[in-house]
């Protein structure tokens, strides 16, 4: 699908972003890396889609784009991104930058690294508000302390002037919520929110980011690798493998009826604090695919171990597309050669077991 160049947005029900058969590849002198491969998902107002999968899966790569990140980059991107109307792959950069904090923000992954170190923490949250709102230096810093205590910074008023290698790494983390948040955005990307937070201040953050999705009715987008938080966070989940969707469905569809075999692989591996495990964790086996070779047929075909319930060579040869079983709802949908009923049987059968 090429970029979309008209002004009409497409048929996208409540979605409040709509993502549509996205690429992302890069030229390199090894070949095409194809990080991102027809990817599509929608996310309404109000909902938490997560967004899980290995490193390398293309999980950052897609925040990125709905960015505009890779704006005058050697990405070549093609697809269509509609967020509340507006097409943003064909978008200028001028049109970007207008969106950018204002109708949807990204906090990223490393807090220190994506603050300047040379500012003051406060100011750096009020240039991103000032971008967007016409109000004096005065106005703009009582909106910005209010935001700090907002997430939970103590004492917002003296904590504004401090640097970012004054602050904690969960005030870090709680300062790049506020800022992300300064100008209300309706969509929120969070890419890997918690990691290298000790478990106390990631469920606080994720509580504050839950707590001000409510206030604000936002769609937010959740990046991560943790399969708990998403248990704990999520309404929707996407699930990414060598750059494609490879199973989506609600939370409870993809924890309690899983039909793709790597997303069994991802919930065998998932330590279990709630009960007593009787066996031993089960890594799924191999590499994860070369971006540059990715696999014919099925990207998934030389990691799985249940190659054996196809007929004859479709795992190798053959490209599954994303479907939704009779059985299941429309919601969700799967992408794999093995036959629903039979993969709801090896779930029941096989896999669901080995988890209690």
């Amino acid at each position: 699908m090429s970029v979309s160049l008209v002004d009409s947005e497409p048929e996208t029900g409540d979605a409040f972003l709509s993502v549509r058969d996205l690429r992302v590849h890069f030229p390199t002198g090894d070949g095409l890396v194809k990080s991102v491969d027809g990817l599509s998902f929608d996310v309404a107002r109000g909902r938490v889609l997560g967004i899980v999968g290995e490193s390398g899966s293309g999980k950052s790569v897609t925040s990125q784009a709905i960015m505009g990140l890779h704006k005058g980059s050697q990405a070549r991107i093609t697809g269509e991104i509609w967020l509340d109307g507006t097409e943003l792959i064909s978008a200028s950069e001028e049109q970007m930058r207008r969106l950018r904090g204002d109708k949807m923000s990204m906090v990223f992954q490393d807090p220190l690294s994506s603050m300047h170190p040379f500012y003051r923490i406060g100011d750096q949250i009020l240039e991103a508000y000032r971008v967007h709102n016409r109000v004096s230096k005065s106005e703009g810093k009582k909106r910005v302390i209010e935001m700090l205590d907002r997430v939970g910074i103590p004492n917002p008023d003296k904590r504004y002037s401090d640097y970012p290698h004054q602050f904690s790494g969960g005030m870090r983390q709680r300062a790049m919520i506020a800022m992300a948040l300064v100008c209300n955005p309706k969509l929120l990307i969070a890419d890997e929110p918690t990691t290298a937070l000790d478990v106390t201040v990631q469920a606080q953050i994720l509580e504050l980011m839950k707590d001000l999705q409510r206030e604000f009715d936002s769609a937010i987008i959740l990046i991560t690798h943790d399969l708990g938080v998403v248990a704990e966070t999520c309404d929707d989940v996407v699930v990414m493998y060598g750059g494609q969707c490879v199973e989506t469905g609600t939370v409870d569809e993809i924890f309690y009826q899983p039909e793709m075999p790597y997303t069994w692989g991802l919930l065998r591996s998932m330590p279990r604090l709630d009960r007593t495990r009787q066996e031993r964790l089960q890594p799924i086996p191999g590499q994860p695919p070369s971006l540059i070779q990715v696999p014919k047929g099925c990207v998934f075909n030389p990691r799985c171990t249940f190659t054996e319930h196809v007929r004859g060579d479709a795992c190798v040869a053959v490209h599954p597309e994303l479907l939704h079983s009779p059985e299941r709802p429309e919601s969700h949908k799967v992408r794999c050669h093995i036959q629903s009923s039979k993969r709801q049987q090896i779930w029941v059968d096989q896999i669901k077991p080995s988890l209690t």
